[in-house]
């Protein structure tokens, strides 16, 4: 049982602890936070794939030049 079977009751659950916790003043607060730290995270992804596929292109052009320049 992971994370992804929590369903619409885990939802709730979750949801009414948070509220007694922190109160609805502050949930607003925490909902926003939690909003603009999933964005940066979504986005340093979204630059590392990039990167990793920016570097596997070099790669591969220096690996057919050098079997251009190379031939066996």
């Amino acid at each position: 049982m992971g994370i992804t079977n929590i369903g619409i009751p885990g939802l709730i659950i979750i949801l009414v602890v948070t509220l007694i916790i922190f109160g609805p003043k502050k949930l607003p607060e925490i909902g926003a936070a939690f909003g603009q730290t999933l964005s940066e995270f979504k986005k340093s992804a979204s630059n590392l794939m990039n990167d990793d596929g920016e570097e596997q292109k070099k790669y591969i052009e220096s690996a057919e030049t050098d079997k251009k320049d190379n031939p066996s």
